[in-house]
């Protein structure tokens, strides 16, 4: 996954409503090279430019990635940065339930998302507000056999966003903030302990 440095369009990346769920996701690995999601994987690899990061795939981060990865063909997000900050704004406005990797995940994607795309984090924060994900759906073979369209249509997201409203834009600040701190809180710990390190030897 590569950053996408300007605020542009999103790619397109369409998926038939007639589609089961199961087939639609089989596309949407293809289309992003994932094998199986990834969700065997040990690690999970991202990529900031040349630099790759690495942390561990936990089972409760395989968990709530059974559901994102769904989520991303509801959404139409892409599996990019900018992408990836759009449905992360989107999961923490319709809620992640009890799923605290996702919580943690989906904020650090929005404080991301603010530097790289902010208007289009807006814009996926507040269509999130008036719109349920699947968070809260056993992930079974009834949800992988609905087709795309039904699930669309009963998380709201065949309707357009309801109308902005001051409580929306202050509940996207408070997220807005917290995001901020989950991203750059650990950056400020890393700094601290290489700063603290060398003057230990220095």
């Amino acid at each position: 996954m590569n950053a996408q440095q300007r605020d542009t369009p999103a790619l397109e990346t369409t998926y038939n409503p007639d589609l089961p769920m199961r087939e639609a996701r089989r596309i949407y690995f293809d289309r992003y090279g994932f094998i199986n999601g990834g969700y065997d994987e040990r690690w999970v690899k991202l990529k900031a430019g040349p630099i790759p990061i690495y942390f561990p795939n936990i089972p409760s981060r395989v968990v709530a990635a059974r559901y994102h990865d769904l989520h991303h063909i509801l959404t139409e997000y892409t599996a990019t940065w900018a992408g990836e900050a759009e449905i992360g704004a989107w999961e923490v406005a319709s809620g992640c339930g009890h799923h605290w990797p996702a919580w943690i995940l989906n904020l650090s994607a929005m404080g991301v998302g603010m530097a790289i795309a902010p208007r289009r984090t807006y814009r996926a924060f507040i269509r999130g507000r008036s719109s349920g994900n699947l968070y809260t759906v056993p992930f079974d073979d009834a949800l992988l056999c609905a087709t795309v369209g039904s699930l669309r249509a009963r998380l709201g997201l065949d309707r357009s966003p309801a109308a902005i409203h001051p409580g929306s834009i202050a509940s996207f600040i408070a997220w807005m903030l917290a995001a901020i701190i989950i991203t750059v809180l650990p950056l400020a710990v890393a700094a601290a302990a290489i700063v603290s390190i060398l003057r230990m030897y220095g």
